[in-house]
């Protein structure tokens, strides 16, 4: 299954800045040092947010917990970064009743 409204996610700057690329975020951190493998930083975070919209769309999704704040779809697969390195991973996105895909988190797969 492919994630609903892949072609509409939304990736907050502040999670990628300041969690998953963030060198000094208390959990963030270790993640960071995983991505950082491949070129990712704080300061191209826009290379990373454009390699996750990437796997959103050709991604499977496979539906995940149903909550108050909407369906959970995780998304495994490849991403590639700046350096030429590809790491495998899971996307997690939250999707409101009604609404679009929304970057909840990103771990190693």
């Amino acid at each position: 299954m492919k994630l609903p409204h892949a072609d509409r996610v939304f990736i907050d700057e502040r999670k990628i800045r300041e969690y998953l690329l963030s060198r000094s975020h208390p959990i963030g951190r270790f993640k960071a040092a995983f991505f950082a493998r491949a070129g990712f930083r704080a300061e191209n975070w826009r290379d990373f947010a454009s390699a996750l919209r990437d796997l959103a769309l050709r991604g499977e999704a496979t539906r995940g917990e149903l909550s108050e704040y909407g369906a959970k779809y995780l998304v495994s697969g490849t991403i590639m970064g700046p350096q030429g390195l590809k790491l495998e991973v899971t996307a997690v996105w939250l999707i409101p009743s009604g609404g679009v895909p929304r970057l909840v988190t990103v771990y190693p797969r």
